[in-house]
């Protein structure tokens, strides 16, 4: 959906904005002893000519027993060849994942930790701004299996390059991404279990920019998965934020808390009862006029008791 987006706005808004890349990939697996899928979500921006910073949100398809995916942020290094048209780059960060666990008679729990991945990639730049990415990535964990992927990837570059190849670095910005906001948006839940059951969700959102990169959201949340998980809550979070094609795309990437005011759990557990938890976002927005925006937002609700979820929400707002 966010790739839909990103083609729909270049194919609209050709010009100058900022320097960063970002790119779709899938492919398979393997890890446990056994095979299967792969996808991530990648986003970079160039640090020089020879040091790039991504953010990645990879998923680790399903492996006996382990349904598992996170977020890492990334240092790599890169080497422009033939004309800086090919690049061979390697890059390692931390990873933060969730899996999802085969649990015996209790059926299954959402584990949380922290490893490595690893990555090297080489990369094709096109004339027209597209990106043919081949990479393999190395998951490194203490506890839990190790995994080895290889991806195929397209990408594209947010602005058009000075050059052939990659920008070096991206161009500055003088003032905020954002002002205010207020946005309405519904969807689906995705319980993060074996059996992955879902339900309808809705929240309201109202976003602020704080600095020229930085914004501040205040939501109510609802969500209803029948039988597994209902929760109303306040969430808050920070969000890294950046806009693309004039000023009619935004991306960005949050984190904070979410207070669930009320939780009613599965038949047999606790009931009623608030909980805090931890809430990892992508977002994308694109303005339809002056004041008017669509967004499509990613939410991903990290608990303490097994009761995470995706929450998939699009919507409109208006910008004040």
């Amino acid at each position: 959906m966010l790739t839909a987006v990103l083609v729909g706005a270049s194919a609209c808004h050709a010009q100058r904005a900022s320097a960063q890349e970002f790119a779709l990939f899938g492919g398979a697996l393997t890890g446990a002893g056994s095979h299967t899928y792969s996808w991530a979500f990648d986003y970079q921006e160039g640090l020089g000519k020879y040091a790039a910073l991504g953010i990645t949100w990879l998923n680790e398809g399903h492996l006996p027993d382990h349904h598992r995916d996170g977020q890492s942020v990334q240092l790599w290094g890169r080497l422009p060849l033939e004309n800086r048209r090919f690049v061979l780059s390697a890059g390692v960060g931390p990873y933060r994942y969730s899996d999802t666990v085969s649990d015996g008679p209790n059926g299954f729990m959402n584990n949380h930790g922290w490893g490595a991945l690893m990555s090297v990639r080489a990369a094709y730049y096109t004339s027209s701004r597209w990106i043919m990415q081949l990479q393999l990535n190395r998951v490194q964990l203490n506890g839990g299996p190790n995994t080895t992927g290889v991806l195929f990837g397209v990408g594209y570059q947010l602005d058009a390059p000075d050059e052939p190849g990659p920008r070096d670095r991206p161009v500055a910005r003088k003032d905020r991404v954002t002002n205010n906001e207020f946005t309405v948006l519904a969807g689906e839940t995705i319980k993060n279990s074996l059996d992955s059951e879902s339900g309808f969700s809705t929240s309201v959102e109202y976003r602020r920019g704080l600095l020229k990169y930085l914004d501040w959201t205040a939501s109510y949340m609802h969500e209803n998965v029948p039988a597994a998980v209902r929760r109303n809550g306040l969430a808050t979070q920070l969000w890294l934020t950046r806009a693309f094609f004039n000023e009619h795309l935004t991306l960005a990437v949050g984190a904070g808390a979410y207070y669930a005011i009320d939780t009613f759990n599965s038949p047999g557990s606790d009931g009623i009862k608030g909980t805090v938890s931890g809430l990892v976002s992508l977002s994308a927005s694109y303005r339809l006029s002056e004041h008017w925006l669509t967004r499509l937002t990613w939410n991903r609700v990290v608990t303490r008791n097994s009761l995470d979820a995706d929450m998939i929400q699009a919507g409109i707002g208006y910008r004040f």
